[in-house]
């Protein structure tokens, strides 16, 4: 049985290319199509925005869709800035984030990425959750894709913004989150 497209609710084209990526490649490839979609964000955990926003884009849609809450928890900060993320950097852009840990011994941190995937509307959305730990540091790459240049990945040496393509979606916590995701949809079209 054919997997019928999925419907990614963004309107980052540097993300949307990523996903696409991730789940054109393997043996069983997942055809995305996307779309922008103005929803409002309740504040909350990586989970509960994740539900909110799905279970609001599938209303909007009237169908089928997933869409993505990114997280970088800084351990030293319990969590924070989490799901506040893309607040912060706007903000306080690459040299901020580096400076929220000052005084502070640890600098390790984790990406955390939170796909919601809902059958439609009035459908519970599940979760599906990946996470690449690592530690921050001071920009290094070519700064256009978020907070890439300060999350170097444990055991790599290279922020996500210095690896190629290829590199970044074998070990990233999207990637991560995308294959459980992939794993769930294979399952439910055996």
């Amino acid at each position: 049985m054919s997997q019928p497209r999925l419907i990614f609710v963004t309107g980052n084209a540097k993300k949307l290319n990523e996903v696409k990526a991730i789940l054109a490649d393997g043996p069983n490839p997942i055809e995305i199509d996307s779309q922008a979609l103005d929803i409002d964000e309740i504040q909350g955990n990586t989970q509960e925005v994740a539900k909110a926003k799905c279970r609001r884009a599938a209303e909007l849609l009237d169908g089928p869709c997933i869409t993505e809450d990114t997280a970088l928890c800084y351990e030293a900060l319990n969590g924070l800035p989490g799901p506040f993320i893309k607040y912060f950097l706007a903000d306080i852009g690459h040299e901020g984030l580096n400076n929220l840990l000052v005084g502070f011994p640890s600098k390790n941190a984790w990406a955390l990425c939170t796909f919601a995937y809902s059958a439609g509307p009035g459908s519970e959305p599940i979760l599906f959750e990946g996470r690449t730990d690592g530690k921050i540091v001071p920009a290094r790459g070519p700064p256009g894709f978020g907070w890439d240049a300060v999350f170097e990945p444990n055991g790599t040496g290279l922020t996500y913004a210095e690896m190629p393509p290829e590199q970044k979606n074998k070990l990233s916590h999207r990637y991560r989150a995308l294959e459980k995701l992939r794993q769930y949809l294979q399952s439910q079209n055996s």
